[in-house]
């Protein structure tokens, strides 16, 4: 089976992230560069990382007007990375500017697009948070009006809580790739996460790929932590 394990390096130095991910590599498909990682270390830290031939998703959830976020997916597909992150409120103007700059870029380039990712509603956000928004408060609603909206808009591939998971394959082509984030195997403690499920329990209802942050990298044995939930999908 492909691996569908991204682990999160959520840690703060390159020298973290490098040496994390020589640990858990023989157990996972690929691995994440949020924010915190790519403030401090910069896209030397992602061409370090592709030069061992691992596959990078660069987790920046771009927003912003078309022709900018067009521009970062762009300078993104150059770096080289697998998957990347926007922001589906940002609209379907600034979707298709982000999707075609991939393609676009890529053609150029010689080599297969980025996978586009749209952001619907962050994991850590329930209906009392979107209330605080304004307009739409039922999450499951909202995600798939912005699933919709995504796909609508030319995206392959989305992120969604695992609770909107088997909501979303009732619906969307069997093409698109779902990217689930709340990941957690029961033995963390409880953190911002509020809509998660198990790794296998997300596989079943229509996962593509599972990120998978605390559980791997805060474990005492990180190596050790990614292995068993790889063989628990594996069962």
């Amino acid at each position: 089976m492909q691996n569908p394990i991204i682990v999160a390096l959520d840690v703060p130095s390159a020298d973290l992230a490098l040496k994390l991910a020589r640990e858990v590599a023989p157990f996972v498909g690929a691995f994440k560069v949020g924010k915190e990682l790519f403030v401090s270390a910069g896209p030397e830290l992602v061409r370090q990382l592709r030069a061992t031939g691992a596959s990078v998703f660069l987790d920046l959830k771009f927003h912003d007007i078309p022709h900018t976020v067009a521009k970062a997916v762009a300078a993104a597909t150059r770096l080289d990375v697998q998957m990347l992150t926007l922001h589906t409120s940002g609209g379907s103007e600034m979707m298709r500017a982000a999707e075609h700059a991939a393609q676009d870029t890529a053609r150029t380039l010689g080599r297969p697009a980025p996978l586009v990712l749209g952001v619907t509603v962050l994991t850590s956000m329930d209906s009392a948070a979107l209330a605080e928004l304004g307009g739409e408060t039922n999450v499951a609603q909202q995600v798939e009006r912005l699933a919709r909206l995504a796909t609508g808009s030319g995206l392959r591939g989305l992120v969604c809580s695992p609770l909107e998971l088997a909501q979303l394959r009732t619906f969307l082509p069997p093409t698109v790739q779902l990217v689930t984030p709340g990941i957690r195997t029961g033995a963390e403690k409880a953190d911002d996460q509020k809509r998660t499920l198990a790794p296998r329990e997300a596989i079943a209802a229509g996962a593509s790929w599972l990120v998978i942050g605390r559980p791997i990298y805060a474990a005492a044995k990180p190596a050790e932590a990614a292995e068993q939930i790889f063989r628990t999908l594996s069962q």
